[in-house]
């Protein structure tokens, strides 16, 4: 299977997600979306919404990523991803569209010159139009107002956003033809870069090998029982799958966005409902929480293994932003 497939289904998922990204009320999520089965627009108002509680100050050009959403913080009830279209992914996959570009124009992953890109679309006015810009990008650029360097303004970040270029960065290594022994070095150096804490860099490293082993094909559940990953609990995700999802996630296991927990929850999903992309994307989206950085998890996995649906794809609107033959070559679609 064709490393393209865990990117655009992390793109799907996402964008999936993304109208009911950090609903905690579950009751509220079901009563503002119903039983969905395709891309929505987000709503106001967004009843759990915590944007009246963040704030983020800019000292001048190096640090204003909020540029005119700005005006938007410290309201209640609005959404964190208010003005996206149906099927528009959120920041941090931007960005992983963002660094595939940026691999296949240079031939390679050069760190410093993909933290130059990091910072450039960032202080772009209007290069997103998303409200919501998570905790570890207003650090960095608290840093780098400061006048550090690009490569000293990471944290140590412990959310699954974390993981959200992990995907992409894979695809793009193949498409450039890396030898696959060659790309969980790279991936670590892209994660340290921004998330440099353990729990992070250790779901970053499980992930890969889990979208290297799918990409020489074999049953999904077959080779995370055979990889024998210290971050994944076997005997936990086989006493999980004929549970209520909710339950799983929402009881047992937080749906919000902190490692390891949120690694865990996201291979629940995908170790459930390995042969059904589209099963798998909207249970995960439809137990709130940070459903869209789980869906990234969720969306390669079961995307390398299942295949992802041309359906979702038709109204993704990355599509249009990236490379023609994105889709090409894929296969297990159907």
């Amino acid at each position: 299977m064709n490393l393209k497939s865990a990117f655009l289904g992390s793109l799907v998922a996402d964008a999936a997600s993304m109208p009911v990204h950090w609903y905690y009320d579950v009751h509220a999520l079901d009563r503002d979306y119903g039983d969905f089965d395709h891309y929505l627009h987000p709503k106001n108002p967004h009843p759990d919404s915590i944007l009246w509680r963040s704030s983020y100050q800019c000292t001048g050009a190096k640090d204003d990523i909020l540029h005119d959403q700005a005006v938007h913080w410290g309201k209640k009830g609005l959404h964190y991803h208010q003005f996206l279209k149906a099927g528009e992914n959120t920041l941090n996959l931007k960005l992983a569209c963002e660094l595939y570009r940026l691999i296949l124009t240079e031939g390679e992953f050069n760190p410093a010159s993909w933290l130059e890109r990091y910072a450039q679309v960032m202080l772009t006015p209007g290069w997103h139009n998303d409200t919501y810009v998570e905790e570890y990008h207003r650090a960095f650029f608290i840093n780098f107002g400061k006048g550090l360097d690009l490569t000293r303004c990471g944290i140590s970040d412990f959310h699954i956003g974390g993981l959200s270029l992990v995907p992409a960065m894979l695809a793009a290594l193949e498409h450039i033809g890396m030898d696959k022994d060659s790309m969980p070095r790279e991936v670590e150096t892209l994660v340290r870069g921004t998330h440099d804490h353990s729990s992070t860099l250790e779901s970053a490293r499980s992930l890969t090998q889990i979208l290297l082993r799918l990409a020489d094909g074999g049953n999904f559940q077959t080779l995370l029982s055979q990889l024998g990953l210290s971050n994944v609990p076997l005997s936990s995700l086989k006493r999980w799958e004929p549970m209520p999802d909710r339950q799983v996630v929402g009881n047992i296991l937080s749906t919000a966005c902190y490692l390891p927990e949120a690694f865990s929850a996201a291979l629940h999903f995908s170790w459930k409902y390995a042969d059904d992309f589209s099963l798998a994307i909207l249970s995960n989206a439809k137990v709130g929480g940070d459903n869209c950085h789980r869906g990234v998890v969720v969306g390669s996995i079961v995307g390398m293994h299942a295949g992802v649906p041309p359906k979702w794809l038709r109204d993704l609107r990355a599509m249009e932003f990236l490379p023609s033959d994105i889709a090409s070559g894929l296969s297990h679609i159907d």
